[in-house]
């Protein structure tokens, strides 16, 4: 049965479903449509077309036959969400369907149907769906955390026109976190248009986030891409920081600390570079002759991505590296579902919780939940502040 949601908001529970309209009550029949929302968390079966078309918009993912309905609708709901921007009002705090015409929604879910309808007759079902599904909906359940955001910490800056300027900036930008599951070939995270710019916020800036529990708690991985390359060389993960193990065992002591991890990097990044004792630790070649068939990156977990030779080992990396650190999230989030600790947001090689201190006795095993994934156990360092912009580490056995 093909239905559509009318929001996608837990609380906003409204539901189109063969012509009619169901409020606060979700029919048992539903089986197919186009993308999830966080009142359907319940119903196991359901096919998400959007995941189907790769994260298409339903614009991108309409067919020839159905564009002129489509464009009549969707013109309609530009004009609609034109009209919510210049009235100032915010749709992460509002139903949608309690702003616009009954007839609209009608009219607008047929649409949405029929587009549905045609990618999942004529898109093939990833190979990794229920990974996709999981992701979406954890990711669903962030971006309607409302972001504790306080600039105060900026005003004795507030005289630099760069500090004025991101202050502006963040005045008009919803304070939500808005991921994009599609928006990087290697799956990485990008945030959309207008969301809170989490991926590249200034490290000066950070100050300006608060938990809304007690605490910020930070998961990072050290030098994540390095020890996944290690996993794909079938190589031992070193216990110590990395680039103190690269400074004294793969490059004999012959470098300083930051020397090494410049090395490393140098070498990691460049096809072209011939480092003889970089090779012999971490063994590029045998994990491209791998996961790279001269066209096609296939990572360990079945991710493909078109590739040329210059390319590939770094999307073979990032790729396997977000998966991980997706997959290592996603145990967390499990863990602390009905508690009033969260997943604030995830970065590149780590996530950030938004910690109660009534789920202390958790830390042990949320810090080894994460350090401890598919491919052995990751050294990961643990960091705690009342704000993000101070942070101080954390010590765990």
């Amino acid at each position: 049965m093909y239905f559509q949601t009318l929001d996608e908001k837990k609380e906003c529970v409204a539901v189109f479903r063969d012509g009619d309209l169901f409020w606060n009550e979700i029919p048992k029949d539903l089986t197919k449509t186009w993308k999830y929302s966080a009142f359907l968390d319940d119903l196991p079966n359901v096919e998400y077309a959007h995941i189907y078309s790769g994260g298409k918009s339903l614009d991108e993912a309409c067919p020839d036959d159905l564009r002129d309905k489509w464009s009549e609708v969707f013109n309609k709901l530009r004009a609609y969400h034109r009209s919510f921007f210049e009235a100032k009002i915010n749709l992460n705090e509002n139903c949608f369907y309690e702003l616009v015409p009954e007839k609209f929604l009608i009219d607008y879910c047929r649409a949405r149907n029929q587009i549905t309808k045609y990618v999942l007759e004529n898109c093939s079902k990833p190979d990794n769906y229920d990974f996709l599904v999981d992701v979406t909906k954890m990711l669903t359940d962030i971006r309607y955390q409302r972001l504790n955001i306080d600039t105060s910490p900026l005003n004795q800056r507030a005289h630099s026109l760069r500090v004025r300027d991101f202050l502006k900036k963040i005045k008009n930008l919803q304070p939500y976190i808005n991921y994009n599951l599609f928006g990087s070939v290697t799956g990485r995270l990008t945030v959309e248009k207008g969301s809170f710019p989490i991926l590249n916020l200034d490290k000066t800036y950070r100050s300006i986030l608060k938990p809304n529990n007690d605490w910020f708690v930070e998961l990072d991985y050290n030098a994540a891409e390095l020890r996944t390359l290690l996993a794909l060389s079938e190589k031992q993960q070193p216990t110590e920081d990395i680039h103190d193990w690269n400074m004294n065992v793969v490059y004999r002591g012959a470098l300083d600390r930051d020397e090494a991890k410049k090395r490393v990097f140098a070498w990691l990044y460049n096809p072209n570079s011939n480092d003889f004792l970089s090779n012999r630790a971490y063994d590029r070649g045998k994990v491209k002759e791998r996961y790279w068939d001269g066209k096609r990156v296939k990572n360990p977990y079945g991710r493909e991505i078109e590739s040329d030779e210059f390319h590939a080992l770094n999307y073979i990396l990032q790729s396997t590296t977000n998966d991980i650190i997706l997959r290592q999230a996603l145990k967390i989030h499990k863990m602390l579902k009905g508690r009033k600790s969260n997943i604030a947001f995830t970065m590149h090689d780590s996530i950030v919780l938004d910690f109660s201190e009534d789920d202390q006795h958790m830390v042990q095993d949320l810090y080894e939940t994460f350090a401890k994934n598919d491919f052995g156990i990751f050294k990961t360092s643990a960091k705690a502040g009342k704000n993000f912009g101070d942070m101080k580490d954390l010590w765990i056995k």
